[in-house]
């Protein structure tokens, strides 16, 4: 589950001494910390350790990641001078550290445990370029997408082309599934989305050869779309019921989801009753992955993230049998 090491002690250690970055800059503690949720609960996967904007870093821009803000920004793009200043690096120079703690996390699990890599989505990486910060509205994104487009445009494309070759970089040295964490791309209209951000979506998904995740929140009414764009799986928010959402992502592609992060930081009974629900919507049929419907509150008892894998482990097995 994303972030689920965030909420582990061994974790926060970790970042007494060391911020995001410097923890992705050193191959063998950015292993370290992608494998903690992995021993803690025997998940199936392991999610890279990283952010989202780690591969802008290598494109010139200045992010700073701010405790309790998110990533901050020292000069937001805002013109077409500002987009053509943005390099577009070789993964391989310029995020090496990652690609070398992907191979070590390979070697590290075992055969039936997959390695994620991801990157963030064209929509949600862009938004925080233009705003310069989090951002709920997103007034800055929208005004420069309507007025200027031409701007909006060839900033996609230096995004698309820098995280295309950051996720095929990312394959080749043993992730088994990649994931377009496209976070806030809820924020736009059907129509926006397939005019301004299903093109590169959709190129940065074609970019693998190996399974793919395509994962945003508040896409109730973006799902038919993101489907046609990409992914083997379709990641589903906890906002619409998973059977539902299924049958707008069409039975040929598998998906995820969905509980609501919040629920872990209520009663066991509760958890329990919405798991279940969960996977009766699932109905055993192949494709699904259970997963929260974002990433892991901090404040989660990691002692619940166990025995909620441990029920969904032996939910699944028993309707198998």
């Amino acid at each position: 589950m994303r972030q689920a090491g965030r909420s582990l002690p061994e974790y926060r250690e970790l970042r007494k001494r060391y911020g995001l970055f410097d923890i992705v800059a050193q191959p063998e503690l950015c292993a370290e910390v992608t494998l903690q949720p992995v021993r803690r609960h025997d998940v199936d996967a392991a999610v890279m350790f990283t952010d989202i904007m780690f591969p802008v870093l290598g494109m010139g821009v200045d992010v700073q990641l701010v405790e309790n803000v998110g990533p901050v920004i020292e000069r937001p793009i805002a013109t077409q001078a500002d987009v053509e200043r943005l390099v577009v690096p070789e993964p391989e120079e310029a995020v090496p550290t990652i690609l070398e703690a992907v191979r070590l996390v390979r070697d590290e699990l075992r055969d039936d445990q997959a390695v994620i890599g991801f990157c963030g989505g064209p929509f949600t990486v862009a938004g925080y370029l233009i705003e310069g910060r989090p951002s709920r509205e997103f007034a800055k994104v929208k005004t420069l997408m309507y007025r200027e487009p031409a701007v909006w445009h060839a900033l996609m494309e230096k995004l698309t082309e820098t995280s295309a070759s950051y996720v095929a970089a990312k394959a080749r040295a043993g992730a088994d599934v990649i994931q377009l964490f496209d976070s806030w791309v809820g924020a736009l209209s059907p129509s926006d989305y397939e005019e301004f951000v299903a093109p590169y979506s959709a190129r940065i998904l074609a970019a693998v050869d190996v399974p793919t995740i395509h994962f945003g929140t508040g896409t109730a009414t973006l799902l038919h779309d993101m489907s046609a764009a990409g992914g083997d799986v379709i990641g589903l928010d906890w906002r619409i019921p998973l059977d539902r959402g299924w049958e707008q992502v069409g039975d040929e592609r598998g998906v995820q989801g969905n509980l609501d992060p919040a629920l872990l930081l209520g009663p066991w009974p509760r958890i329990e009753a919405e798991t279940r629900a969960i996977l009766a919507r699932a109905g055993g049929r192949p494709g699904h992955v259970f997963n929260l419907g974002h990433g892991v509150p901090p404040e989660t008892d990691p002692a619940v993230l166990r025995q909620l894998t441990e029920l969904v482990h032996e939910a699944t097995v028993e309707a198998r049998v």
